[in-house]
């Protein structure tokens, strides 16, 4: 239906917008050095700023929670595209820092409250599927970023602040969008406080007549408040820390690499930095549409389990084996990015999937949370890895990283696909 599309649309671009909030920041880093003094300490912080902002998931998702999932996606954007713009005004290091840590706080909307109001809108068995399409749309922005701030060029001492600035473009489309049209009120969480009758009034007119709240939740308790504490309760202390845990390190991985390609690639010898990018950022985006075509034909499980496994051991070879040429080690990048890529299109939908309706944004928020502590880690640490030890090492925390995550989901990862849990 239209208001199904609309929320779809609106979520999208939201993501398009976040991918390229995130990804700027390692172009514009690797210009500033050229006319600024910038340590690893504060190439690693700033790199890792939105990553830390985005931490704040725990507070957005309960927060969610407690108000609805509307007014918070109303606002966002506008925020996120004037602390963009706010980049052309400094070149202090702290304060660039905290603007990317505000930054990170307005993506953290999207990341939870938006995959929340996509899960309660859409119908049954679209929901998952949707959410893993999300991935795309947000590698196109993180992509679209490396492009942007590689070909920006031409502005002398300035040049770093306005690829920064940049991030401003996608996050006023999509606010201006929202503003259009307008997001509807999630009618689960209505009716999870209680308000039926207000559920079945944004149901019927955004879909008609004939449409209302399932029974089931007619029939629903109203939840009051929502405990942390509940998400380490026995009911859902393995799903908090596999949602989690699984986030953190792939995400160690995939950040800590990818934002700071341009410093990886020269520390590999790598010598056409523009075109390896651009082979590695494709190979990534092939990965998303890889995991898409895989997501409904395998186990969430085994899906994770496998993508652990292979990344690892192929980050792990490239590190080991130092006397392969650059073309080869370039080659076996592509295929890790690829394979890594294929994963992302879990983020979504398996945290989401961990946690029923009373407690899904703090949940997910929870996870997300979890996981930008491994993704600031990455960040933060991969420049200062590099310059210490060379690319290999860098590659080498990273393979550890991933197998530990392969030996976690192994163990702890429970089966969510409704497909696969039929058939168990």
């Amino acid at each position: 239906m239209p208001i199904h599309l609309r929320v779809f649309m609106a979520v999208l671009l939201g993501q398009i917008a976040c991918g390229f909030a995130l990804g700027i920041s390692g172009t514009a880093l690797s210009n500033a050095s050229k006319y600024i003094q910038i340590n690893d300490l504060w190439t690693g912080l700033i790199g890792a700023g939105s990553l830390i902002g985005l931490a704040g998931s725990i507070l957005i998702g309960r927060l969610s929670d407690k108000i609805g999932r509307r007014k918070l996606l109303m606002l966002n954007m506008y925020i996120l595209g004037t602390l963009s713009l706010l980049q052309l005004l400094t070149n202090n290091l702290p304060t660039l820092f905290i603007i990317r840590i505000l930054i990170g706080l307005m993506i953290a909307v999207d990341y939870t409250v938006g995959n929340a109001l996509l899960t309660e809108w859409l119908p049954k068995g679209e929901d998952s599927k949707r959410q893993s399409h999300l991935l795309i749309y947000w590698t196109i922005g993180f992509i679209a970023s490396y492009i942007t701030g590689t070909f920006i060029s031409g502005f002398g001492s300035h040049t770093w602040q306005i690829i920064l600035a940049t991030g401003a473009i996608p996050a006023f489309i999509a606010a201006i969008f929202r503003s259009i049209f307008p997001l509807p009120a999630s009618p689960s969480w209505l009716a999870s406080r209680g308000k039926v009758k207000t559920a079945n009034k944004v149901i019927k007119k955004h879909m008609g007549r004939k449409w209302g709240i399932p029974k089931k939740l007619k029939k629903a308790k109203p939840v009051k408040e929502v405990s942390w504490s509940i998400l380490f309760s026995g009911k859902y202390l393995r799903r908090t820390l596999v949602g989690g845990l699984f986030y953190a390190c792939q995400a160690f991985a995939f950040f800590g690499i990818s934002i700071f390609l341009p410093i990886l690639l020269q520390s590999m010898h790598v010598t056409d930095q523009k075109v390896s990018g651009i082979i590695y950022n494709g190979g990534m985006f092939i990965g998303v549409i890889l995991g898409i075509l895989l997501f409904n034909r395998i186990s969430r499980r085994a899906f994770l389990i496998s993508n652990f496994l292979l990344s690892g051991i192929l980050i792990g070879f490239l590190a080991i084996d130092k006397n392969l040429n650059s073309n080869i080690q370039l080659t076996i990048f592509c295929i890790f990015a690829i394979i890594l890529s294929s994963g992302l299109v879990l983020d979504y939908p398996y945290p989401t999937e961990l946690f029923d309706i009373k407690i899904r944004g703090t949940g997910v928020g929870t996870c997300i949370t979890i996981s930008r502590f491994g993704a600031a880690a990455g960040t933060f640490l991969l420049p200062i890895l590099t310059n210490q030890g060379g690319a290999s090492l860098s590659m080498l925390i990273c393979a550890i990283v991933l197998l530990a995550a392969f030996i976690i989901c192994l163990i702890w990862a429970p089966e969510t696909s409704p497909k696969f849990k039929q058939n168990n």
